[in-house]
């Protein structure tokens, strides 16, 4: 073989290697997001081997894709959009133009990302934003909270809490024209995480006066003490979101220690005073039958516990919503969960769910059979899911609903 010929086959494979990914028979708009995958392996790798060169960080690399993703603030006929600080934390406010003596509804989005990537300013939050702030004519807060591995946990939840209390304030919802009464907070991905976890807080706070009336999440990181649930068996694999690069978010959230990130692999990070949180996420209790898929519950062990005293913020409930009792889950607003078939966090939200009826609060759910994690973020270009439109949809009509 000539060496063009073995430059050709060689490229061929590499193609071959990043384009095609086994996906399961029903999810939606298949080739689409091998290629949308492909894209995202090939800023992964790069991200690992420019981190092993010593030319950058690894998250460095990947805000690339929320690099490339941004749009400027730009108003229309029907939606004015600026920027602003809400207690120094920049938010992108959509006010609708429509001049009104009736007070409008509210919506604090918080966008994913793994607290690590993603931005208030990409193109598909942007467009969510002004999708909803039009069609409800409603005022929307889209924070752009300070990022991991340059500021770590607790700093992205306070940025987010900071914004909620700034806005919840009688003045501030004064001036912008709010019903105090008809306000939402939402999120997705790490932004679910955090919008669950500000809220729970919020519940606490004698300063805070103006409770919000919904929450909307959107398959949502909420749990740190198991790893190996079954959607992160069966899922680690899949596009967008691998149950490694789950690992490595977490993990550059809480801290830059790797042996931090080596005992999360092997689900061995609780210390064994912390036993009873176990029980929070016990999904051989939690789970319908029909998401177990034959698999026998077993209880994670404590191996490496230092790692878990040492960094108690993995098990704090503002990283980990779902490990509280369910006494402060009660009094939790009506909530809207969106879960995903072939999501590794598929199982969090789903708990999340079951614990929150137990608890008495009304829930909404929504599980998605045909759709991988991540598909809101692609309902604008260059890739967008016919999946991310229909939620998105969805979203906006039960908002309209509800709020």
């Amino acid at each position: 073989m000539g060496g063009k010929s073995f430059c050709l086959v060689v490229a061929l494979a590499l193609i071959a290697y990043y384009i095609y990914s086994p996906l399961p028979e029903n999810v939606d708009e298949p080739w689409k997001l091998m290629l949308l995958n492909a894209a995202l392996r090939i800023v992964e790798h790069g991200g690992m081997i420019v981190e092993k060169l010593g030319l950058a960080h690894y998250m460095d690399v990947l805000m690339m894709i929320t690099n490339i993703q941004y749009t400027p603030p730009a108003s229309d006929e029907k939606v004015t959009v600026t920027e602003a600080k809400f207690n120094h934390v920049p938010v992108r406010l959509y006010i609708p133009t429509e001049q009104s003596d009736v007070l409008k509804r509210a919506v604090i989005y918080i966008h994913g990302g793994g607290w690590c990537i993603g931005s208030a300013t990409m193109k598909s939050y942007d467009l969510l934003s002004r999708w909803t702030s039009e069609r409800l004519n409603a005022v929307v807060v889209s924070v752009d909270y300070r990022l991991a591995p340059k500021y770590r946990f607790p700093v992205p939840f306070e940025d987010v809490y900071s914004v909620a209390k700034y806005f919840l304030q009688s003045s501030i919802l004064e001036k912008y024209n709010v019903e105090p009464s008809r306000i939402c907070i939402a999120g997705d991905s790490a932004g679910g995480n955090l919008a669950a976890a500000v809220t729970q807080k919020l519940l606490d706070d004698p300063d805070v006066k103006v409770k919000f009336k919904i929450q909307a999440l959107f398959y949502p990181f909420l749990q740190t003490v198991d790893l190996e649930l079954p959607s992160y068996q069966d899922n680690k694999n899949m596009p967008v979101l691998t149950k490694s690069l789950v690992i490595r978010f977490l993990s550059e959230y809480i801290s830059s220690d790797d042996s931090l990130f080596k005992v999360l692999e092997t689900n061995q990070h609780v210390p064994a005073e912390f036993n009873h949180l176990f029980k929070f996420v016990n999904w051989s209790h939690w789970l319908p039958e029909r998401f177990k898929k034959g698999h026998i519950y077993t209880a994670p062990s404590h191996g490496n516990s230092k790692i878990g005293q040492k960094y108690p913020g993995i098990l704090d409930p503002r990283t980990a919503p779902l490990l509280v009792d369910d006494i402060k889950l009660q009094g939790l607003p009506l909530t809207y969960v969106i879960t995903c078939q072939h999501d590794v966090l598929r199982d969090d939200g789903i708990i999340y769910v079951s614990r929150l009826r137990e608890a008495g609060v009304p829930v909404i759910h929504e599980h998605v059979e045909n759709a991988v994690h991540g598909v809101l973020t692609f309902i604008a270009g260059p890739v967008i899911l016919n999946v991310g439109h229909r939620m998105a949809n969805n979203y906006i009509e039960w908002l309209n609903k509800n709020l």
